[in-house]
């Protein structure tokens, strides 16, 4: 088992991950999606602007899912938040952090292996996934146990909470 952030850059696409169960990827990601394997831990990461509100909002890892599926073309493209997604795989959402919360990354980078340059680390999330060493992987997994609950519990304070803005963002893996 390999663990990864998921990275998610809008709102919308976390709606659509958590509604559907599934991870979508657009076509130039096919080749470092197509690595993940059923197992595989993704720690659900949303990236500061995926709120809309990037003065008040920090980019946390808000819960814990594993790939349930391989990763392939989907038979119909999928739109989330104005993006094109034709690639994707089955996930189970586990755990989730109550919405808006979570585990901020920032005050965590510099013990992170995963970011080796500590002044440019925020370049290495400009992807859909990050594998993480089994050290990142296992203090992250500590940090985030302190908050988590069974996503059945909190899903729907996510679903309630986020509205579609159109024409606005990015979507699952960007």
């Amino acid at each position: 088992m390999r663990s990864y952030l998921l990275i998610l850059g809008e709102r919308e696409a976390v709606a659509w991950v958590l509604r559907h169960q599934r991870m979508a990827f657009p076509a130039r990601r096919r080749a470092e999606a197509g690595r993940l394997e059923s197992g595989d831990e993704l720690l659900i990461y949303t990236t500061r602007g995926c709120w809309h509100n990037p003065g008040r909002d920090m980019s946390r890892i808000i819960g814990r899912a594993y790939v349930t599926s391989p990763v392939k073309p989907l038979e119909a493209p999928v739109e989330v938040a104005g993006r094109t997604f034709e690639s994707g795989c089955r996930i189970d959402v586990r755990t989730l952090t109550p919405y808006l919360t979570g585990v901020e990354l920032a005050p965590l980078v510099e013990n992170l292996a995963v970011f080796p340059v500590k002044s440019s680390w925020s370049i290495r999330l400009r992807r859909p996934l990050l594998e993480l060493p089994d050290g990142d992987a296992e203090m992250l997994r500590g940090h985030l146990a302190e908050m988590e609950a069974s996503a059945d519990e909190v899903v729907d304070g996510y679903l309630q909470a986020i509205k579609p803005v159109a024409g606005q963002g990015t979507a699952p893996g960007e």
